[in-house]
């Protein structure tokens, strides 16, 4: 009998353009021991393809002889760690970057450290740089301040669910270790002592690692992250692994949804989503999160966070789940920017496993001139207007439960249109701040491309990487089995044909080169989150910081009763919003400090949830 799995991932490789043909194919030989010609005319009609009778012979003994390598290849059972042997570079000839590491420069002692406050608990909304003068100067210790972060995590976790795992043995062994070290003189940095949570892709020795999802609740790996081995290194605690979206997909994951602070009946987005929960609800110093398609910046928008996504390339995802070997990037989540440039400078840089790692350097200054930096901003996409969106036409006679369903969804959309346009006066009013700070904003556009077309050689990408998961029939132990949801979208990828996946790849060069022309002259671009701009400049790699600016006033538009997790602006009164500051590639330091000081200039980020 043909293995359907084998069978259709050898017609893709013999470049069949059409996913209908191959999957009419197969359903015209199920059952049958072998493909015939009348087999290969039937699914042609289907797919309406001319194939001729001679090629037709050719194309049978092909598949004949190369499902022998498919099945040799899966007998190998290869495990989501093991990566592609194609490595994707966000490089392209003639770019710079700098490779000297010098360094790191933090901003002097801030003056809310001068002395501790009365109770640890008061410290729970501090930044991490302002617990870092506390635990360095011997006013706070590391045990004080991850006791009182686990006992937050405990007691906020049933109502916002953001804890897979609690590390609390590991974590005390660490924060006591770190207070004899700074006791003793040998202070680390910033980070010795604080209390941080790791998204639950990230592999902890002696810890489950449960990518979130059904069917991997009690997997273990024997071997730290990469990310985690150097945090330990610079003396942080790791207190809990946090929730994401099962594999990686929204925040849906098997214990339940994870909580928004600022309005626990939405979800916090995803899939980063217990991290950025977490940060924003006062219950770690910060967290370690990731990004393929939108990840630390859709959970750190609806969170109120400041979300860093570096360049790819620059973090090394040693032990971490892949999604996407092309696209995938790990960052940090934080309260302040100043925060993530200080855990960036810990993680960054080539571990000697992840080949995609380049040599760059990321030498951060507190001290930049910030003021004389090349700023360009995304004009079309903070003055284009939101078309009504047409009726969609009935096709034939509707039942009257598929006309109600038509009729709630054009509600959905028309309600969807009115909340982005209410959004738009945070994004024209950040501009308008950018300005009176002395910033001149150039107008800049990124070139008309099919960018939303590539998203497809992610699902490819995806669907490798969870090869097993197909074949074996367990997808069905994921949480969310819908149209969108990953068993679906993994069996729709095995139909998409080899040379597309290809093309996509070589589709996307073109744009990293259009885009490269846009960034000319430009140090940092600036962009409204909720924009076009988040499918494109992960297909190029480049850096993003996602920072607050401002909360939707009691005049915003009603929320959705329900949170179907299907976008990611569904706002209400009193919910953050955010905007996007763009980088160069590795261009991290100059990002990094425009948003700083647009972040110093508004201070959303001071402000906390009311739990």
């Amino acid at each position: 009998m043909i293995d359907r799995r084998r069978f259709l991932t050898a017609w893709s490789a013999l470049g069949i353009s059409s996913a209908l043909f191959p999957g009419a194919l197969w359903a015209l030989a199920a059952g049958k021991s072998a493909i015939t010609k009348d087999m290969i005319d039937q699914a042609a009609a289907i797919a309406d393809i001319a194939i001729p009778d001679d090629a037709q012979a050719m194309m049978l003994d092909s598949l004949n002889e190369r499902i022998k390598d498919y099945e040799a290849i899966e007998q190998l059972h290869i495990p989501n760690s093991v990566p592609s042997a194609l490595i994707f570079d966000p490089v392209l000839p003639g770019m710079k970057y700098e490779k000297d590491r010098r360094q790191m420069k933090i901003s002097a002692a801030p003056a809310i450290a001068v002395s501790a406050p009365a109770s640890v608990e008061e410290l729970a909304f501090w930044t991490a740089r302002e617990q870092a003068e506390l635990i360095g100067a011997k006013k706070v210790t590391s045990m004080a301040l991850t006791t009182m972060y686990l006992d937050r995590l405990k007691r906020y976790d049933p109502k916002l669910h953001f804890v897979v795992t609690l590390t609390a043995e590991r974590a005390m062994a660490k924060a006591r270790q770190a207070d004899l070290e700074i006791g003793a003189g040998r202070y680390r940095g910033p980070l010795h002592g604080l209390p941080w949570g790791a998204k639950d892709l990230l592999a902890v020795k002696g810890h489950r690692t449960t990518w979130g999802a059904g069917g991997f609740e009690t997997q273990k790996f024997d071997e730290d992250a990469t990310v985690v081995q150097r945090l330990d290194a610079a003396g942080a605690v790791l207190v809990a692994k946090l929730t994401l979206g099962a594999l990686a997909e929204g925040d849906k994951w098997f214990g339940g949804r994870t909580r928004n602070p600022w309005n626990p009946q939405q979800g916090s987005s995803g899939s980063s989503a217990g991290t950025a929960s977490a940060t924003a609800a006062g219950c770690i110093s910060f967290g370690i999160g990731s990004e393929t398609l939108g990840s630390i910046s859709s959970p750190s928008t609806r969170c109120g966070c400041t979300g860093l996504r570096p360049s790819f390339g620059l973090v090394p995802r040693t032990g971490a789940m892949a999604l996407a070997w092309s696209l995938d990037k790990l960052g940090p989540i934080c309260r302040s920017v100043e925060d993530a440039a200080i855990v960036l400078d810990t993680i960054y840089g080539p571990d000697g496993h992840d080949r995609s790692v380049r040599d760059a350097a990321f030498n951060w200054d507190a001290d930049i001139d910030w003021k004389s930096l090349r700023v360009g901003y995304l004009r079309s996409e903070f003055e284009r207007s939101l078309e009504p969106q047409k009726v969609e036409e009935a096709r034939g006679e509707l039942t009257p439960e598929q006309e109600r369903k038509r009729e709630e969804h054009q509600r959905d959309r028309a309600a969807s249109r009115v909340r982005s346009e209410y959004d738009r006066r945070y994004d024209r009013a950040a501009l308008a701040k950018l300005r009176a700070m002395g910033v001149n904003l150039t107008p800049v556009e990124f070139p008309k491309f099919p960018y939303d077309s590539l998203i497809f050689a992610l699902t490819v990408e995806a669907a490798a990487a969870f090869d097993d998961l197909t074949r074996s029939g367990r997808d069905k132990l994921l949480t969310e089995q819908g149209l969108e949801d990953w068993p679906n979208q993994f069996r729709v990828a095995r139909l998409v044909p080899a040379v597309e996946y290809v093309q996509a790849q070589r589709a996307r060069f073109l744009a990293m080169e259009a885009v490269a022309k846009a960034w000319e002259g430009y140090d940092v671009i600036v962009a409204p989150t909720d924009s076009d701009q988040l499918v494109t400049t992960n297909h190029t790699g480049h850096p993003a910081v996602i920072v607050p600016h401002g909360f939707r006033g009691e005049d915003a538009p009603v929320s959705p009763a329900l949170d179907t997790g299907d976008e990611d602006n569904i706002g209400g009164a009193g919910t953050p919003v955010s905007i996007t500051f763009l980088g160069q590639i590795y261009g991290e330091v100059k990002v990094l400090a425009l948003a700083r000081a647009f972040q110093d200039a508004t201070e959303f980020h001071s402000k906390h949830p009311k739990l």
